[in-house]
């Protein structure tokens, strides 16, 4: 039977982020996603100004409501950006309801470059820390993951210990696979690190220059695409890794304005070779 997803993420009208970047990749990977949106933004709040804002919170509930009432199946949940507490503890009962038999990963988005996201702060990080304790998998990068641990963050380091350090704190909590995102050897490398079953592993490529908005949601989705396609932690980290690589350097080639996001569509054939 087809697999479903439910994406519990906000919806972004323009820039290449959360759900317009979770829905595609995730069907183009042969499963259904079902969405469940926390807000709706004209642009993602990443290098533009002026955009509008409506907070659907208040709609969460009854979704998830209906949903049981159809007895809905999900095979994975998948959270990316919470704007609130509120919405962690709606997060929390969905996971205790629909939640109960499927696969949990939290990307716990509320932090880069060692700072916490407008709006957020170290309370809001040990509630994400929570819900990160009921999940299977996590995919923080440097900066979530240290906020949440109470470690030092250090953004660019050569020495592998200190990510496992990292991924062994976020293995503790509860989740049985943390894959850290952002790990550089240098300024000219940068990729994931995993922790799962004892085992650690990694997936560095070339880093491309510049910074380019939702590449952490196209790894995400990439990422839950090859694995609920059969494929190890292992094997899904290098297939999210070398096509959102390969989505960064179709940008970067054609020169577009960053922050409306990467060419992921243009590079899907690239996913769909590594997962199938």
């Amino acid at each position: 039977m087809q697999k479903r997803v439910i994406a519990v993420h906000d919806i972004s009208c323009v820039g290449k982020c959360s759900l317009t970047v979770a829905l595609p990749i995730l069907s183009a990977c042969g499963i259904e996603c079902s969405v469940l949106p926390t807000a709706v933004l004209s642009t993602h709040t990443g290098g533009f100004t002026g955009y509008t804002f409506r907070d659907l919170t208040d709609d969460l509930e009854p979704i998830i409501k209906h949903w049981q009432s159809l007895d809905l199946h999900a095979d994975a949940i998948y959270t990316g950006y919470l704007g609130s507490f509120r919405q962690l503890d709606i997060v929390n009962m969905l996971f205790d309801t629909l939640g109960k038999d499927a696969i949990k990963l939290v990307d716990p988005v509320m932090a880069d470059n060692g700072l916490l996201y407008k709006g957020f702060d170290m309370d809001f990080a040990a509630g994400m820390r929570d819900l990160c304790k009921k999940a299977d998998i996590v995919i923080p990068n440097i900066t979530e993951a240290s906020l949440m641990l109470g470690e030092e963050c250090v953004y660019e380091s050569k020495a592998p210990e200190y990510w496992h350090k990292l991924i062994d704190g976020m293995l503790s909590l509860g989740p049985k696979a943390c894959v850290l995102t952002g790990t550089m050897r240098d300024g000219k490398t940068i990729g994931a690190t995993y922790g799962a079953d004892g085992v650690y592993g990694d997936c560095i490529k070339n880093r491309i220059e510049g910074y380019y908005h939702g590449t952490g949601d196209v790894f995400g989705s990439a990422f839950l695409g090859a694995y609920l396609n059969g494929k190890s932690v292992q094997q899904s980290v290098d297939a999210a890794v070398i096509y959102t690589i390969a989505a960064i350097e179709r940008t970067y080639k054609a020169g577009t304005d960053r922050k409306y996001g990467v060419d992921f569509e243009g590079a899907l054939p690239v996913l769909l070779d590594l997962i199938k």
